[in-house]
């Protein structure tokens, strides 16, 4: 009967989420969310309670640009063998290791300082964090995509996401909730005490096989026969060449051949602003809360708990409308949402403060970062080739926040000159761009459909 076969389809489904490499991958997401509030938000809630200006709190979110700048080095962490750690682990395993030993050590070296007292080393040691957390990504991106057949790609990501959300609540809400109890150096230090589950899953998973494509063979063979026919060239620089050009120069060329040039750089566009007003919005989120007279437990309770929540409900929506409307239109109505969330924020900055008002603003704007997280997550996992996938999914990941994270910067400097009800207004200014390159795939979209049902 269909309704058993369709229960039965959805077991199967669900068996997925018992397979090993999904369970790990709900860990390793939680290692990878870890650190991310701890140097950015959570980061800017200590500063402004420790009596750093607004101004320099927003300088402070450029720390977040390693994290846009990672595809320098991905290609290093996709060849690079590290000495005695990748003949022991393998070579993802043992750089996600020494990624997060730099992660703890940064977040232990962060909880011993104060910041009010001693503000540079503060700032060298979240650079520690964030350079080691984007090194963690770059490993973690290309073993999720390589320790799994295809079928189990869907509860790879379903399980990594779940991670990562879950790490958010602890280092957002249960950072802020230890910092208002015990303090921020033991809220500090207990952060860096759990990168020791990260660390446990590291030393207990398989090193992945992977499986290289008859295509990047041929690429790279070339490319080396080529260097090797060039006798002249001393024999260092052979290796040296052969290597950047198979590890650096064939993804990016093959991402532009496959697109073309012209629509190469509509996706880089389209990637770099799709997300900019939120990392605008959210580096002044925690200073606004606590300049409105919240407390850090009522921050914790709502932006970083039901705020969670609500963005766990918004992937549940982006997963119903990429089905029923398509990506496209996705990203256009969580973009909507967003704009819609800082509007409310503008005119909750002129009201006197209250927890149900407060609920509603961070409830719409997490609903349509679910929706626009989702949809943008599904829209740069087509554009990748799995030859290149771990170098060309560092360059997408690198690039999206990075005009978002140069517009943080000046976030505190603009609530400084023009006050909050004006900077949210400006915040929903900036998802402009993002509402007409929407607009734009939309309709490349249906071209591309119209063109591809007509007959040649």
């Amino acid at each position: 009967m269909p309704s058993e076969r369709a229960a039965q389809g959805w077991r199967a489904s669900l068996r997925v989420y018992a397979h090993p490499r999904v369970l790990g991958m709900l860990f390793l997401g939680f290692s990878a969310g870890l650190p991310f509030l701890l140097v950015f938000s959570t980061l800017s809630a200590w500063l402004a309670q420790c009596g750093i200006s607004r101004t320099t709190i927003g300088y402070f979110s450029w720390v977040g640009l390693t994290y846009s700048l990672k595809f320098f080095w991905s290609p290093v962490v996709d060849r690079l063998p590290l000495p005695l750690l990748t003949r022991a682990l393998g070579r993802r395993r043992s750089w996600m290791l020494l990624a997060q030993c730099g992660i703890a050590a940064g977040l232990a070296g962060m909880s011993f300082n104060d910041p009010a007292q001693h503000l540079l080393p503060t700032v060298a040691f979240a650079l520690l964090v964030a350079f080691s957390s984007a090194t963690q990504d770059i490993a973690l991106d290309a073993y999720r995509i390589e320790a799994a057949a295809l079928e189990l790609q869907g509860g790879m990501a379903a399980a990594y996401q779940m991670g990562y959300r879950i790490a958010l609540i602890v280092a957002g809400a249960g950072a802020l909730f230890l910092a208002s109890s015990a303090g921020w150096h033991i809220s500090y230090l207990t952060m860096a005490a759990l990168t020791g589950i990260g660390i446990a899953t590291v030393l207990v998973i398989a090193e992945p096989q992977a499986a290289v494509s008859r295509e990047t063979l041929m690429s790279e063979r070339r490319v080396v026969a080529f260097l090797e026919r060039s006798a002249h060239w001393p024999a260092a620089l052979q290796r040296a060449m052969a290597w950047l050009i198979g590890a650096v120069v064939c993804p990016f060329v093959d991402f532009f051949t496959r697109n073309g040039l012209r629509r190469a750089l509509f996706i880089l566009l389209f990637i770099g602003l799709y997300r900019m007003h939120e990392y605008a919005m959210g580096v002044m989120a925690n200073p606004f809360y606590l300049d409105m007279g919240y407390s850090l437990a009522q921050i914790a309770s709502m932006s970083k708990i039901f705020g969670v929540i609500m963005t766990m409900v918004g992937v549940a929506i982006a997963g119903a409308m990429v089905a029923a409307l398509g990506i496209p239109r996705t990203l256009f109505a969580g973009v909507v949402v967003i704009c819609a969330g800082n509007l409310f924020f503008s005119w909750l900055a002129n009201q006197p403060p209250t927890l149900a008002a407060l609920a509603t603003a961070i409830g719409v704007d997490n609903v349509g970062i679910g929706i626009a997280g989702t949809a943008f997550v599904a829209y740069l996992s087509g554009l990748t080739n799995s030859a290149y996938t771990a170098t060309q999914y560092a360059l997408f990941g690198s690039l999206f926040p990075l005009p978002g994270k140069i517009v943080a910067g000046f976030s505190g400097a603009v609530v400084d000159a023009l006050g909050y009800p004006l900077f949210f207004l400006y915040t929903a200014a900036l998802t402009l761009p993002a509402l007409l390159l929407c607009l734009l795939l939309i309709r490349q979209n249906v071209a591309t459909r119209v063109t591809t049902r007509s007959p040649v």
